[in-house]
């Protein structure tokens, strides 16, 4: 080889080859830059999609039942896990009509007394979209400048003549305590609501009315209503327990002007059912679910809810798993509370102390819930009445 060409293959060579390891470095590096952006991009649509811990009207509940999201439009109905083999075995046989009070129903209304802070909110909305699917009327309370949820008996009578005279089928939907029509003469309508577990109720409700758009929604709805103190405000929850604050305090019998005692939703309008963990409103809301409630969802149980109401009660929320997680993106940003702290479990703990009968009523209404699902022993797909 003549010198000049070694020479030149000196000079150019090693040249040439650094740019191609070079080259194939920067492409190495553009690929795997691609290729994390389209994962980020997909689990960012994973996390859209997938209900938060909020999503679900607050959706402050942190239990992990709503791991169930949406693939290809299609919903993931709750699987069967030990506990629920276990409750088979210990129920035993369960016959779904004898667990539906909507057979009872003598007029196609149905009445949601929706409890504040237990996805409500959401549960409206989902009532509103299953309207115009399903072919029913849609009617709601009014915006209250004080919200009233015991009545008198001349209210209850007014209360109670309304929603019979809504043509069917209708639901209505409305913040106030559990009556009985029968009392004036008038045919009962289908119950519905949610329950949540009553402790996380109580802080998702003490920060929900200090966010500011709350407040701001209120002034705005009432101009006259008084701006609240700033200091008041700013009072987080841990605070406010462990400095044993008025509205923080959960003693027995007290009359709360908060919505934080949940059986009074569901005793009704007597006086003895107004006082806080007290066990004669716990009975009577106990008896009123199992004799007046079609259903009493779970927020925490959310696929287990949404199941069981389609099936219960299907001239409403036929459809509802459907519409609820195809349309999730819609329901998962109402009344999401980004002001909301965590709070510590020991301070859960010392609030928990005073919540026997309240969690008792809780429980008792998630077992009647599982009771229902398990009953409709899915498998087999039966036919509901």
């Amino acid at each position: 080889m003549a010198p000049s060409l070694r020479a030149l293959i000196r000079q150019y060579v090693p040249k040439r080859g650094s740019e191609v390891v070079a080259l194939v470095s920067l492409s190495t590096t553009f690929f795997l830059f691609i290729h994390t952006r389209d994962l980020a991009s997909r689990l960012a649509e994973v996390q859209q999609t997938a209900p938060s811990a909020e999503g679900y009207e607050e959706f402050q509940a942190n239990e992990p039942a709503q791991q169930s999201g949406r693939h290809s439009g299609r919903q993931r109905l709750p699987g069967r896990d030990l506990s629920t083999a276990r409750e088979e075995e210990y129920y035993g046989k369960l016959d779904p009509w004898e667990l539906n009070n909507t057979r009872k129903a003598v007029k196609e209304t149905l009445f949601f007394n929706r409890v504040p802070k237990v996805g409500s909110q959401t549960t409206m909305e989902l009532l509103k979209s299953l309207s115009i699917k399903n072919n029913f009327h849609y009617h709601k309370d009014r915006t209250q400048k004080v919200e009233t949820i015991k009545l008198t008996h001349s209210e209850e009578r007014r209360l109670s003549t309304v929603v019979s005279k809504f043509e069917p089928p209708s639901v209505y939907i409305k913040h106030v305590c559990f009556s009985n029509f029968t009392k004036f003469g008038l045919p009962m309508p289908i119950y519905v609501n949610m329950v949540r577990d009553p402790v996380e109720r109580v802080i998702s409700w003490y920060y929900y009315v200090r966010a500011p758009w709350y407040f701001v929604e209120r002034k705005r709805a009432f101009p006259d209503l008084p701006l609240p103190n700033p200091n008041w405000l700013r009072k987080d929850f841990e605070t406010c327990v462990r400095r044993g604050d008025k509205e923080c305090r959960y003693t027995e019998g007290d009359e709360r002007d908060d919505f934080g005692q949940l059986t009074e939703f569901f005793c009704g309008q007597e006086d003895d059912c107004t006082g806080f963990n007290t066990e004669v409103a716990m009975k009577k809301a106990k008896e009123n679910v199992e004799r007046h409630y079609a259903v009493v969802g779970v927020l925490e149980e959310l696929n287990k809810t949404l199941t069981v109401l389609e099936h219960y009660v299907p001239r409403f929320f036929k459809g509802a798993l459907d519409v609820y997680w195809n349309e999730v993106h819609i329901f998962s940003k109402i009344n999401r509370n980004i002001y909301k702290p965590p709070v510590a479990e020991e301070v859960k703990d010392i609030v928990r102390k005073n919540f026997t009968r309240e969690l008792e009523f809780f429980d008792f209404c998630k077992q009647r819930l599982h009771k229902q699902y398990l009953a409709l022993n899915l498998d087999k797909k039966p036919r509901i009445p």
